[in-house]
């Protein structure tokens, strides 16, 4: 008994010089990721500055040097590089009869074919449409991430916060327990659960605080920056379906036009350039030489390409055909994220509204048990039960109202708008 006793009292002292550390807000483990509120910052403003150190920043960049490289050859007045020829010969007469000396120059210009020059231009403006759409996908997509992280860190404060506060309540009632076991009213092991729940606690702030660490950190890899907007809650925008103008919809149809464009501007070379060539010759040398200047003008014909032109063209149309595949896909991917968001919304309203009620009863329950404890009409262990039923109705509350303005946010997303 003395040995028990005496653990107690060890117990109990540890507690005295223990328990207030637990109840402050600094981090309890070394590793800290810092977040820094600007009120300055908006939730565009963020996904703007995401979108600049987005590593999808390099490929839209070769999509626009891409459209700009095919709107200058659609520009060119000839269908490809022109080439110049020139030759010279020398050849004897006779003997002593002197040399000859043959020149010969010309120039080789490809011609563009029946509609090959437009086909390219559209397929330099399809290209010049699609690197600018998919930079407006590229940033519906950053969003999302933004408005994810954003959300996370939010639900992880919010625990982070009531695991605080759980364990201040806690402190509170082991201060009350110690002080009646000391006058005798309460036995010594009632010190003992008191000390275990608040360890149990305190175990349950570490993880907190590790989550909510972990949530900055999602967030500064995601934007490179460790500022967060005050406020961005966002309004709700309900829409009944997904609308052909959700920017990923709009994105793979823009590639689908570019691939479309890029299989005509490959029919219209059909066997292959027609090309005009013209020339001068001549020749000099000695007194018999005729000392003549000619031009000439010719021109050649492809024909019969249409078997090695075939594999290009299959080629094209199997990405042409994937990119529709795809696209169908994405429609009926997006439709079930529309319901998922809309699903999950309704849900949390009607859990928002129960958590709320639920939390209010508990906390009167716990009120009266309190008074119950203090007069000795239930023990210990039924009141930290109910204690812990309450925490976890707040906790839920809170978890609940966060959850639903998240949830506002995804569907925003889901539906293809923009912060």
């Amino acid at each position: 008994m003395f040995a028990l006793n005496l653990v107690s009292r060890c117990l109990f002292a540890f507690w005295l010089t223990t328990s207030l550390s637990f109840a402050e807000s600094t981090p309890i483990v070394a590793h800290e990721d810092p977040i820094e509120i600007d009120e300055a910052l908006s939730l565009p403003k963020v996904v703007d500055l995401t979108l600049e150190k987005f590593p999808d920043m390099a490929w839209l960049k070769s999509l626009e040097d891409e459209a700009t490289a095919l709107a200058q050859r659609g520009k060119s007045w000839t269908a490809g590089a022109s080439q110049a020829s020139y030759s010279f010969q020398e050849a004897a007469t006779g003997f002593n009869s002197g040399r000859l000396h043959y020149i010969n120059a010309g120039v080789q210009v490809p011609l563009w074919n029946m509609g090959q020059r437009d086909a390219e231009q559209t397929l330099g403006e399809q290209a010049d449409t699609n690197a600018k759409i998919q930079t407006i996908a590229t940033k519906l997509r950053v969003a999302g991430l933004v408005r994810g992280a954003l959300w996370d860190i939010d639900l992880q404060k919010v625990r982070y916060e009531q695991a605080i506060a759980e364990i201040k309540i806690h402190e509170e009632l082991h201060g009350k327990i110690g002080r009646r076991v000391e006058l005798g009213d309460l036995p010594r092991s009632d010190v003992l659960l008191a000390q275990t729940e608040l360890l149990q606690k305190r175990s349950t702030l570490i993880q907190a605080e590790a989550e909510l660490m972990h949530a900055r950190k999602r967030y500064t890899s995601i934007t490179q920056m460790t500022k967060v907007p005050k406020n961005y809650q966002e309004k709700l925008v309900d829409l009944k379906e997904i609308e052909q103008n959700h920017p990923s919809l709009v994105a793979i149809n823009s590639q689908i036009n570019r691939k479309q464009a890029e299989l005509d501007a490959i029919k219209a070379v059909g066997s292959g350039q027609t090309n005009v060539l013209a020339g001068v010759n001549g020749d000099m040398g000695n007194e018999s030489s005729n000392h003549t200047a000619s031009f000439s003008i010719g021109v050649t014909v492809p024909f019969g390409g249409s078997d090695h032109l075939a594999p290009q063209v299959a080629a094209i149309n199997v990405e042409l055909n994937k990119l529709i595949a795809e696209r169908e896909q994405l429609f009926r991917d997006l439709k079930q994220a529309h319901h998922e968001a809309e699903h999950n919304l309704e849900v949390n309203r009607a859990e928002l509204a129960n958590a709320n009620e639920l939390k209010q009863t508990t906390e009167n329950l716990l009120n009266m048990s309190n008074t119950a404890f203090s007069v000795g009409e239930i023990d210990l262990m039924d009141l930290l039960k109910i204690q812990s039923k309450a925490q976890q109705a707040v906790l839920n509350a809170k978890e609940r109202e966060v959850m639903l303005e998240r949830d506002i946010a995804l569907y925003n997303q889901a539906v293809g708008v923009m912060p």
